[in-house]
């Protein structure tokens, strides 16, 4: 089902070794930087692949409880530095993990039970999440994560950016921040070979305008809300900083 070999999740120091690896067996064309801090002190890294400056940021860790990114992030790395297309004039820029505080503290067992899982599960509250807190906290109030992220889209000015987010019950799904037509036809496609579900009642983008099947898009920096009555506001999220 699957190109990814792993039977479970790496941690972080071990996507840490791996972004390593991958740069070392070309120094060349990559490189792998410090770009900030957690609040508990834990190093958050930019692994970098090619030179162009028309830049792709890819994103995994935002959430504690969504380990999966980190894989995906690794081996979407590993195919940029090998196949020359995929670089031609594009630069990679992969953040290893958003979060690593939170990614310490949710433990994720194999095998395990459905009790395993939640004796062992950690997400941090809205406002402690590093591509969130804008939506809830006032600028002088977010935390290093969220600076961090936000530091690294001032400095490269992504043409994309793509967060690699989980889900533990449902299907696939996306979520734009500008809707892209077509995009429905070519996920579908995918999810299908892959046997994966589509989700098309997502509760995290509820009223949110529908582009396509698992396809939802976030309201515009001057939309109205579709729940005003929330304390958070999406458009105030990480997701729009580059807009």
């Amino acid at each position: 089902m699957s190109p990814l070999p792993e039977t479970r999740y790496p941690s972080v120091p071990e996507l840490v070794a791996g972004a390593r690896a991958l740069a070392a067996h070309r120094p060349d064309l990559c490189t792998l930087d410090r770009v900030g801090l957690s609040r508990a002190g834990r190093p958050l890294h930019l692994l970098s692949v090619g030179h162009a400056r028309r830049a792709v940021l890819v994103v995994a860790g935002a959430h504690a409880n969504e380990p999966a990114g980190g894989s995906t992030l690794l081996a979407l790395a590993r195919r940029v530095r090998d196949e020359r297309g995929l670089r031609a004039d594009t630069s990679w820029h992969f953040l290893l993990c958003a979060d690593p505080d939170g990614a310490s503290l949710h433990v994720t067992p194999a095998p395990r039970t459905l009790l395993d899982y939640h004796l062992g599960f950690f997400r941090p509250a809205g406002a402690e999440q590093p591509e969130w807190s804008p939506s809830v906290l006032p600028p002088d109030r977010l935390p290093p994560e969220t600076r961090a992220l936000t530091g690294v889209i001032d400095a490269l000015r992504p043409y994309l950016q793509v967060t690699l987010h989980g889900t533990e019950l449902g299907g696939s799904w996306v979520q734009l921040t500008r809707d892209v037509p077509g995009l429905a036809k070519p996920f579908c496609k995918s999810a299908a070979e892959l046997r994966i579900p589509i989700e098309t009642g997502a509760c995290d983008a509820a009223g949110w305008p529908v582009s396509g099947p698992g396809v939802r898009v976030m309201p515009a920096p001057g939309a109205a809300l579709a729940h005003p009555s929330l304390p958070d506001d999406a458009r105030h999220s990480t997701w729009y900083h580059a807009h």
